[in-house]
């Protein structure tokens, strides 16, 4: 990576953990140590949002340039890259996560013991920047996690199948993200890099239904873009047939702002209507729905919910 870019980055609140890879410390992890509110994922899934770490082996490499995507971007040309050890990655993710969480030790309303459980995460999301599925070893990367007894989750654009299909070990739990319901918003919203990319996502969504593990569709909806569709959503969703589906609205935030407007900010109400009619072409429920995320989860049942 270019130096102007990590010193870009590093002002932008990222550790670098190597050449490629780093972590950030997720808004979500002060409001559990300071106020007590967890991200949605601890509400739905059982994670502890406090022991969160957020990073990524690819920071600087990604072949969409998404419009709603709140991560700077200035993705460098993928040739002759030299990608980051998975061991030295995980070691120096955990290192740099209690390094930012070291600073509320004197905060004085973080629980005390909610600060020595963060410096030790044992939650992993590999989703903060770039397109994971592109690092080499993200098999050993994951595996190094899992053998210091953290879970995994892992965030991809579905472009590259050949590495979910070969994949070992799989993550705790599998996002796919789906931001379109056709070829034209996806070329005009998600901005590929290559002409296939469409075709390569619904071949993922093809094979996610044989991948052993809990899977996930997300959709980013973005207002005046990407909402509506719900038929359409509904086919590609069939194919997959994921454990869940996540409605989740965009936020005006990050590097997003120069492309996108406050207005492309879709209301609560706006994304509960939206996840209600695609429950029903699912035959799927609503389960679960957390208002401050602007998320509504739709699936079969949400019994077991928790990993």
């Amino acid at each position: 990576m270019k130096e102007e870019k990590k010193d870009i980055l590093r002002k932008h609140g990222y550790s670098l953990t190597g050449e490629e890879s780093g972590a950030k410390l997720c808004h979500w992890v002060r409001e559990k140590l300071i106020n007590g509110d967890a991200c949605y994922k601890e509400d739905f899934y059982g994670i502890d949002c406090h022991r969160c770490l957020q990073m990524s082996p690819v920071l600087d490499i990604c072949n969409q340039s998404c419009l709603f995507c709140w991560r700077y971007q200035d993705h460098q040309d993928q040739k002759d890259i030299e990608f980051d050890d998975p061991k030295k990655i995980v070691e120096k993710s955990i290192k740099a996560q209690k390094r930012l969480v070291s600073g509320f030790g004197g905060e004085d309303r973080c629980s005390k013991e909610m600060w020595e459980e963060a410096k030790e995460p044992n939650q992993v999301a590999i989703s903060l920047a770039g397109e994971p599925t592109i690092y080499p070893q993200l098999g050993e990367l994951i595996r190094e996690y899992e053998k210091r007894g953290m879970t995994t989750f892992l965030v991809t654009n579905g472009t590259n199948p050949n590495t979910l299909e070969d994949l070992e070990p799989l993550p705790s739990q599998l996002y796919i993200t789906l931001a379109a319901p056709n070829k034209d918003i996806f070329n005009k919203l998600c901005v590929p890099n290559s002409e296939n990319l469409w075709e390569r996502l619904n071949e993922s969504l093809g094979i996610l239904s044989s991948l052993d593990t809990r899977t996930v569709i997300r959709h980013t909806l973005v207002k005046g873009w990407n909402i509506g569709w719900e038929p359409e959503y509904a086919d590609l969703i069939k194919r997959a047939d994921p454990d869940f589906i996540e409605a989740k609205g965009y936020v005006f935030v990050g590097d997003s702002r120069r492309r996108m407007s406050i207005d492309n900010m879709p209301s609560h109400k706006t994304i509960k209507g939206f996840a209600k009619k695609l429950s029903n072409f699912l035959s799927k429920d609503t389960l679960r729905e957390k208002e401050r995320s602007r998320v509504v989860l739709i699936g079969d049942d949400d019994s077991d919910l928790r990993l």
